[in-house]
């Protein structure tokens, strides 16, 4: 061979974990780094002057920036990660609960006015039954 075809077996085991390894090392890079910046963005107990500076720093020396500010804030990131999660679910229990008691309601007013349209002699018993037959489909 003249060295210009490589084959499996001209690439070293040891070179493949190698490689392996660095990428796993780069995305796990990027993951963090981007936590940081959602982190940074999502506190609201720090101002707009204290984010654009951490955000500074992390992105015009991002290696120092992220390891400083794991060291420093590191620790709340994962309460407000919860937190956020937390204002979410609840967000979501509120709107549920919102919506199933607006179309219940909704179908038990118009249950009632119909039963008081029929009380008063305004709806027959068929149009009561036919009305309350399209309520509750």
């Amino acid at each position: 061979m003249d060295g210009s075809v490589y084959l499996a077996y001209d690439y070293p085991v040891l070179g493949a974990f190698w490689t392996v390894m660095w990428i796993f090392l780069w995305v796990f890079w990027l993951v963090l780094l981007f936590r940081i910046i959602i982190d940074i963005f999502r506190d609201h107990e720090m101002n707009g002057w204290i984010k654009a500076l951490w955000l500074l720093f992390v992105m015009v020396i991002p290696f120092l920036g992220v390891l400083i500010y794991v060291c420093v804030r590191g620790r709340d990131m994962g309460k407000r990660e919860i937190k956020h999660a937390q204002e979410q679910q609840e967000a979501f229990s509120a709107y549920v609960r919102e919506t199933a008691q607006g179309a219940g309601k909704g179908t038990a007013d118009d249950l009632v006015r119909l039963s008081e349209l029929k009380a008063r002699g305004e709806l027959s018993e068929e149009e009561y039954q036919q009305a309350k037959r399209k309520l509750l489909a």
